[in-house]
């Protein structure tokens, strides 16, 4: 086994946003925010990433991104097609949308088999603690009788943006720090009165969550079992979950994980941290972005020039 691997998922459009958010900058020397996760995650200990991409954005991402990775770590890409699936499987005939973030991992299986992986984001500013906190577990996380993996947990007040609703994947904690169980909430936002609540979904009433719950922004760190795992996770939602809306239906990496813990075959710790994340999720954030980040190089954070 190799020491953690970190996979960036960057296969999507940002489509509220209106474009390819993963390059546009934000920091005062044209960093854009991928830029500092991968300075804070070579700073905790990683020294290889694999970017999942789409083919077409191979060159756009390589200009931009993987240039200025290469002076810190090994960069490799996988690909996310549609078509790229386990034996056996075939993508509905016509269907042109990615298939999920689950699916996007397992896209990196070969380049990332035997090795310990932490999966983020392109498009999220994680800070420096998270890494810390992900590459120090990695590092010695060992699977007993079951799967040992885990994920940062962001307070979900230090979540959300003043310029409209967000989804996260809200957790329930044990009393052991492991995640009992992870519910996607959808158009979340700050009320005039300063609670933090939620919309209906389907048959679901909306709702309100407490400040100081964990919430999941897709910063998972995974022991070596898990690509095997993801697998079988994949078959299943061909069979079950996918012939339910064939065009739409995605396969997500909390989903999987949940899955996993319900049929007792896996943990995840939920590593806490009461850093600010921040993210470009509609246009009118960028300034505020830049404006942290400039805050944070003041400080001294982060250099000038990455």
């Amino acid at each position: 086994m190799t020491g953690p691997v970190l996979v960036v998922m960057a296969a999507g459009m940002g489509s509220r946003y209106g474009g390819l958010k993963q390059i546009d900058p934000v920091g005062p020397q044209g960093q854009i925010i991928l830029d500092y996760s991968i300075y804070d995650a070579h700073r905790a200990g990683f020294e290889r990433a694999v970017f999942i991409i789409r083919p077409e954005l191979e060159q756009a991402f390589e200009q931009t991104i993987g240039q200025r990775a290469r002076r810190l770590m090994q960069v490799d890409y996988a690909y996310q097609t549609v078509d790229r699936l386990p034996a056996g499987l075939c993508a509905p005939a016509g269907r042109e949308k990615p298939l999920g973030t689950a699916h996007a991992v397992w896209c990196a299986k070969e380049l990332t088999a035997g090795c310990p992986i932490a999966v983020i984001n392109a498009d999220d500013f994680y800070g420096a603690d998270a890494f810390r906190k992900m590459y120090d577990y990695l590092a010695t996380a060992q699977d007993d009788d079951r799967y040992r993996y885990c994920m940062v947990g962001y307070q979900v007040e230090n979540t959300l943006t003043d310029n409209g609703t967000v989804s996260r994947g809200v957790c329930t904690v044990d009393e052991d720090g492991l995640l009992a169980g992870i519910i996607e909430r959808t158009a979340i936002a700050r009320a005039a009165d300063g609670r933090i609540t939620y919309a209906a979904d389907g048959d679901a009433p909306a709702g309100e969550i407490a400040a100081g719950t964990p919430v999941s922004l897709n910063l998972w760190g995974f022991t070596p079992s898990f690509l095997p795992a993801l697998e079988d996770g994949l078959r299943t939602f061909f069979a079950q979950g996918l012939p339910r809306d064939p065009m739409k239906a995605e396969y997500y990496l909390p989903f999987a994980v949940d899955e996993l813990i319900r049929q007792g075959r896996a943990t995840a710790r939920v590593l806490t941290t009461t850093a600010r994340w921040f993210g470009v999720t509609y246009r009118e954030d960028k300034p505020a972005v830049s404006a942290a980040i400039a805050a944070m190089t003041a400080q001294g954070a982060y250099p000038a020039a990455l």
